[in-house]
């Protein structure tokens, strides 16, 4: 596969957002019943027909410029894999990148929006239509920021950035989450949305300028290879665990605010990396 760049990451938001306008649709259209019997495999369905147009799109982009001039001029890694972790320097990146960034990227992301609403489910216990509907609205007004993020990114350094929205997280999460808890105890979901949209801004100040931050962070010769594995450990195990721990923590001990640590206590540790 190619060692070209690419700063067109899908944005984190679009996913979830469709995925719970989806559900909502089938499960106000079939019913309770109707979904929970057979309704929930048609999202399943859907989702496959996705995999197979994106499949269909991956075979039709072209490679970037740059490494297209890189590949012409016979500098492209032979061993990308072994240049990549097999080295010390390579590793030495590969390993910044992962703790450094996509980590903590990972944690912050899942907290704002998966976190977010399993929390409104489990903790408070919000019906399903009122917890999706305030992540939805919240994914709405907050997705266009991971651009504006970015292209803030371009004018001043990205790490600044990056630091100020792990910091934001690890501060304010704490707070955020007492406050979704009273706001729920009295049913004022404009004051949900708000908190949640609070949290979809850490997203993106740390999202935004990441895909330029690990783009630039690697030669062309061999960035695919050297950033994939760290943004896919970061993002998908650091950051896919955090609904299973942070409840998990929650289960175990009973403050329903204990699962917030697991989230907290990445950050700062990214951010030291960052500033160092």
């Amino acid at each position: 596969m190619s060692e070209g760049p690419s700063r067109h990451f899908f944005l984190p938001s679009d996913g979830i957002f469709v995925a719970i306008l989806v559900v909502l649709a089938c499960r106000l259209t079939l019913g309770e019943e109707g979904f929970r019997a057979w309704g929930w495999r048609i999202p399943f369905l859907l989702s496959a027909l996705l995999v197979v147009f994106s499949v269909y799109l991956r075979l039709k982009l072209s490679e970037s410029p740059v490494f297209e001039q890189t590949r012409q001029a016979g500098k492209v890694s032979r061993a990308p894999v072994r240049e990549s972790f097999g080295t010390r320097q390579g590793l030495g990146y590969a390993l910044y990148a992962l703790f450094g960034a996509t980590a903590g990227l990972g944690c912050v992301w899942y907290t704002g929006q998966f976190y977010a609403l399993y929390f409104l489910q489990s903790v408070p216990k919000v019906d399903f239509l009122t917890a999706n509907v305030c992540v939805a609205v919240a994914l709405a007004l907050g997705t266009p920021l991971i651009v504006v993020s970015g292209a803030l990114s371009d004018r001043i350094e990205r790490r600044p950035l990056i630091v100020t929205g792990l910091l934001l997280a690890a501060a304010l999460y704490v707070p955020i989450y007492m406050g979704i808890a009273s706001a729920t105890a009295a049913h004022n979901y404009v004051v949900v949305t708000a908190l949640i949209l609070a949290q979809l801004i850490f997203v993106a100040l740390v999202y935004g300028p990441n895909a330029a931050f690990l783009v630039e962070l690697f030669p062309a010769r061999l960035r695919y290879t050297s950033l994939s594995l760290p943004y896919h450990i970061g993002t998908g195990i650091f950051g896919g665990f955090v609904p299973l721990i942070s409840l998990s923590l929650v289960s175990y001990t009973g403050n329903i605010y204990a699962g917030l640590i697991y989230p907290i206590a990445i950050a700062p540790a990214k951010m030291q990396l960052q500033v160092g």
